[in-house]
């Protein structure tokens, strides 16, 4: 069942309650104010249906229920007959001091405390009025214990609605509360989902669109006799390819946020970046790769990120500097492992080779998807990034991953 259904259940049920509650007071009111009262039946009736309906109305008229209850609780004694019962309690029967109980309460729950004000201060002063007007129609020591009974009573009433208004207050601000706490929780869920998103499509996807570019560009220079429709073809995936690194960086911007957070995937590790070297090595670029001190002991999260950023660093000296000369190295030690990856710049452009600007190398971004992904990742291991141009022209790009700490995170 929906929440709104249980809502209109609800209102359905006590709805119910407070017309069995105005039919019962108003059997009980009128029969006794006939008898006792001397009121004519008629003028019982009216006023006495008045009086008990003015609950029920209270709950989309107030305006209506308070005017309505107030002539009614100003009438219903002033119809009294003078030969009445001097043992039958005046100005207020306790019938209409339950229906002033009752409307008290709808107005101060439903709607607000000043309507409960107003109509327990009008009524209480117009049953004063009353006794002040008629002095003689009870002992003044029964019209005032009448008139402080029911003056206590409503009162004590009009307080109790006030904490069940204020109870129901709290408890829809709570409700909204967890409504809205759920909804930015399954936000974030969805920016942390893209962000992930975003930094695999750039890990995986975009390393392979370089590599692919790259080697189909270079092919007519690389592959001696290449026929010139073969040459064309390749061409062709290359500027394919560019496209779609393009659209790829587009989709990326889509994805990625500022507030993101990198989170570590043990999918790949430094056993695997001999194969990723010798990828590159196929475009005719020359890649040299040392490892020293390598243990297998080091962390999966440390060695995932060793690996991201010697993928990132390859694509971008691809990308940025193609025809450089690329050193890699990783030494291990105790408590850190060190990355360097070093290029020499762009080289000069084999002989024949595309001049145009589309094929012409990108310019060096240092706030680019990749680099923003290394540092995240970095982070997280408390390690050390820089990415830099040398003084020789080239780029460097420096990791120090911390082992220990990862060791320690991972116990």
């Amino acid at each position: 069942m929906t929440p709104r259904r249980r809502r209109a259940d609800r209102r359905t049920v006590w709805l119910s309650l407070l017309a069995l509650a105005a039919v019962a007071l108003f059997s009980v009111l009128v029969p006794l104010q006939a008898v006792f009262s001397g009121t004519v039946l008629p003028a019982a009736m009216i006023l006495g249906a008045a009086l008990c309906a003015a609950p029920l109305v209270a709950v989309s008229r107030p305006r209506t229920a308070v005017v309505a209850f107030c002539a009614a609780a100003f009438a219903l004694p002033l119809s009294a007959s003078p030969d009445r019962d001097p043992s039958w309690p005046w100005p207020w029967s306790v019938a209409a001091m339950v229906a002033f109980v009752l409307v008290l309460l709808v107005l101060t729950i439903r709607h607000d405390w000043r309507w409960g004000v107003l109509t327990w201060t009008v009524s209480n002063a117009g049953a004063l009025v009353l006794v002040w007007i008629f002095p003689d129609a009870v002992s003044v020591g029964a019209a005032t214990a009448n008139l402080i009974v029911t003056a206590s009573v409503t009162a004590a009433a009009l307080l109790v609605g006030v904490l069940i208004a204020a109870r129901i207050r709290v408890g829809a601000e709570l409700v909204r509360s967890r409504e809205l706490t759920a909804h930015e929780q399954s936000r974030r869920e969805l920016v942390e989902e893209r962000s992930r998103i975003a930094r695999e499509l750039h890990d995986v996807v975009a390393h392979s669109l370089s590599v692919i570019q790259v080697q189909a560009s270079t092919a007519r220079y690389r592959i001696p006799d290449l026929p010139e429709a073969v040459a064309a073809e390749f061409d062709d995936v290359a500027a394919t390819a560019r496209t779609s690194l393009a659209e790829m960086r587009h989709l990326l911007g889509v994805l990625r946020t500022d507030e993101d957070t990198a989170a570590l995937s043990p999918v790949q590790r430094l056993s695997d970046i001999p194969a990723l070297v010798d990828g590159v090595r196929r475009t005719g670029i020359r890649v040299s790769l040392t490892m020293e001190g390598i243990s297998e002991a080091v962390p999966s999260s440390v060695q995932v990120t060793g690996f991201r950023i010697v993928q990132e660093a390859l694509s971008n000296a691809v990308r940025h500097a193609p025809g450089s000369a690329i050193d890699v190295s990783f030494r291990g030690g105790d408590d850190a492992l060190v990355v360097r990856i070093h290029d020499s710049g762009s080289a000069e452009p084999h002989r024949g080779s595309p001049s145009s600007a589309e094929g012409a190398p990108e310019p060096r971004r240092a706030a680019g998807h990749g680099l923003r992904g290394m540092r995240e990742r970095v982070t997280l291991l408390d390690g050390t990034l820089s990415a830099a141009v040398d003084p020789a022209g080239g780029w460097t790009v420096a990791a120090v991953l911390p082992v220990t700490r990862a060791i320690e995170e991972g116990s």
